[in-house]
């Protein structure tokens, strides 16, 4: 299946947590839009790798995705070598997207940085004809996302662009909840964890204020680009 839009991170929550309502806004206008998570999270303080993929799932039903799957990469010892880049490549030119979303590109988590280096380097290598690659023994064409944009994550890094998405916060937040292993609950014995406290919430509706202000609406998302956009009309700039 093409995919106008393809997220690819490295925990099945990061999307959720940072850009779904661009992706549900895109949704909304006729896009074809999929996840790619590159690990179940298995390492996560809470919760275990089979629990978080069913709760990815959950979260892909409240979306409407047209696709999510999970490449099983090793949560926190996943490379930037040959054998992942081939991985990535290969779900690359399965969806031939567009556009790419992928993680920060310096963040607390060493996995989001990483992750967006190796999907940044994926994109660049799923465009070389002489990279080969096979999807169900078939051998797969190259193809290369035309813009590969970043999720901003725990560090507030300032955004080259932000995205309304006052219509979605709240289908988004839906979907974030879906990962209720992850979150505040007083009758865990688990440990605590950056996402466990009882006001995170809270923060995630302040970060998406805080984005929004930046454009005049109610709740924004933010991103960063490392290669710079160019524009033809200065009026369809918002």
């Amino acid at each position: 299946m093409k995919l106008d839009i393809l997220a690819i991170a490295a925990h099945p929550d990061d999307i959720e947590l940072c850009c779904a309502g661009t992706l549900l806004r895109h949704m909304a206008m006729g896009r074809k839009v999929g996840i790619v998570d590159l690990t179940s999270g298995e390492l996560g303080t809470r919760g275990s790798g089979p629990l978080r993929l069913e709760e990815a799932q959950a979260s892909a039903k409240v979306l409407g995705l047209d696709v999510r799957e999970n490449l099983m990469l090793p949560d926190g010892f996943f490379e930037n070598n040959r054998e992942s880049k081939l991985i990535v490549a290969r779900a690359i030119r399965k969806y031939q997207p567009e556009i790419i979303l992928t993680n920060a590109v310096h963040d607390r988590h060493p996995d989001h940085a990483k992750g967006a280096k190796l999907v940044t380097d994926a994109c660049f290598f799923a465009g070389l004809p002489k990279v080969e690659t096979e999807l169900d023994g078939v051998q797969q064409t190259a193809w290369r996302p035309k813009q590969v944009y970043h999720i901003i994550q725990d560090y507030r890094l300032t955004p080259d662009f932000c995205i309304d998405v006052t219509p979605y916060m709240e289908k988004r937040m839906e979907a974030i909840k879906c990962y209720s292993s992850q979150f505040y609950d007083p009758d865990s014995d688990e440990p605590e964890s950056p996402l466990t406290g009882k006001d995170f919430f809270d923060l995630i509706y302040a970060i998406a204020r805080t984005y929004g202000r930046m454009i005049g609406c109610e709740f924004g998302e933010g991103f960063t680009v490392q290669r710079q956009i160019g524009i033809r009309d200065l009026f369809q700039v918002h």
